[in-house]
């Protein structure tokens, strides 16, 4: 189940100075609503250094603008722009949801792959000037931060938990029968 929602998620440390910093991304926002990546807890049996607190998780996100692949590589969170100025010729399906469009210009047919995901603005047989934009832009961009904690909770205190809740109910559960014998006590008493 959480190989198959962090699948295509890359995760990685932000430093070897600072481990405890994680880089998730980048990410489609057409397919990626809600990231979900596995966070493994301390032990404290292990680590004298860990206690069993409560421990604040802070994250924060940036959609949009200059999203970069591990790899370096740019993402196809950018408006892609005709190469030429000339006249879209065809429109053609490529491998992997690519698009290929061709330009016909003056020095020639220009080929121009825009990748998977984006939406085209141009059509066939339409004039374009050189950068003038051949997608959509994919940008919705936007920064949103929330906080969350992990509670890190000892079996021992939960057990203790349980056992002083069951002697209470039970302590309850006595006084309530005895002040029944003590009302039949007073109930028999008045009779007299």
């Amino acid at each position: 189940m959480i190989l198959r929602k962090t699948k295509g998620v890359f995760i990685s440390p932000y430093s070897k100075e600072k481990p405890n910093i994680l880089v998730v991304g980048p990410i489609s926002g057409n397919t990626h609503q809600e990231i979900v990546f596995p966070i493994l807890s301390p032990d404290p049996a292990q680590d004298q250094n860990v206690n069993f607190l409560n421990y604040p998780i802070y994250v924060g996100g940036n959609r949009g603008r200059g999203q970069v692949y591990p790899s370096g590589e740019k993402s196809n969170n950018t408006t892609f722009t005709s190469s030429s100025a000339g006249q879209v010729t065809s429109i053609e399906p490529g491998e992997k949801g690519q698009t290929k469009v061709v330009i016909a210009s003056a020095g020639g047919e220009v080929v121009q792959t825009i990748p998977a995901g984006l939406t085209l603005s141009v059509e066939t047989n339409q004039t374009v000037k050189a950068d003038e934009p051949l997608t959509l832009n994919p940008n919705v961009g936007g920064f949103g931060q929330t906080e969350t904690e992990i509670i890190l909770q000892s079996p021992n205190r939960v057990k203790g938990m349980i056992v002083f809740f069951f002697t209470v109910t039970v302590t309850q559960i006595l006084l309530v029968l005895k002040k029944k014998q003590f009302e039949k006590v007073q109930a028999a008493e008045m009779n007299f």
